[in-house]
């Protein structure tokens, strides 16, 4: 009876083994082993590139500091021009110019011509000398007053024009005195007030129409005009008499 026992066991025991010989990783092959060495290369390659622009970026940030340095240092420098240099290289120095307490601006129209201009805080730039840098000119102060007071003049000419336009408006001579001998000496208002009438036209004027008597005096103006009727034609039937 323990014969079939032990051999249950010994059949056991071999699937385990077997379990575990299966989980465990199979020796790689040649092309493995290529990849690998080859992953391994690139990985080598990028971190040594890596480091040398770790490198490159401290000894220019290096640099800069020094040049900002001596910049701040000479006095009869306000500001300073840097040759064009990439987006990572402009960086580093407005970061360094900041660190010093000085003022930078990029200038340039595409990416390989932009450059930097550092400057004092107590030479800072005005807005019309950074406009002239972002066309692209050269900025001279004398022709930027010039063209300030050719501005403040045009806008002194500006303001003045309504008045000069006022002005010229307003006649010299009066028109009554230069046409007068077309419309007369006397306006077209007064001459209606002194307006007398012409009466062979038939044109009587309203104030010669105003009836100004009164009623009773209107009635006996027509009962004496009757009786005058009568009178003159004795043959003529007399009519009832108005009351």
């Amino acid at each position: 009876m323990r014969k079939p026992v032990r051999s249950s066991y010994l059949f056991k025991m071999a699937d385990l083994l077997g379990s575990i010989l299966n989980s465990m990783e199979k020796p790689p092959t040649v092309g493995d082993q290529e990849s690998r060495r080859k992953a391994r290369e690139q990985a080598a390659r990028f971190k040594k590139m890596e480091e040398l622009e770790k490198r490159k970026k401290a000894e220019f940030r290096k640099k800069m500091e020094k040049e900002v340095s001596d910049f701040i240092q000479d006095s009869s420098q306000q500001k300073r021009k840097y040759n064009p240099m990439g987006k990572i290289e402009r960086s580093i120095l407005h970061d360094v110019a900041e660190v010093a307490g000085l003022t930078s601006f990029s200038f340039g129209e595409d990416e390989e011509s932009r450059y930097v201009m550092l400057f004092k805080k107590e030479f800072a730039p005005s807005d019309e000398e950074l406009e002239a840098y972002r066309k692209g000119e050269k900025w001279d102060p004398k022709v930027a007053e010039q063209r300030r007071r050719l501005k403040e003049q045009a806008v002194l000419e500006e303001a003045a024009s309504p008045q000069t336009e006022k002005t010229q408006a307003c006649p010299n001579s009066n028109y009554r005195d230069k046409y007068s001998h077309l419309i007369g000496t006397s306006a077209a208002k007064d001459a209606a007030h002194t307006l007398e009438a012409n009466r062979t036209y038939g044109c009587v004027p309203v104030a010669n129409k105003r009836d100004t008597r009164s009623i009773e005096e209107a009635m006996n103006e027509i009962r004496a005009k009757k009786r005058q009727k009568r009178e003159d034609d004795p043959g003529a039937p007399s009519g009832g008499a108005c009351s």
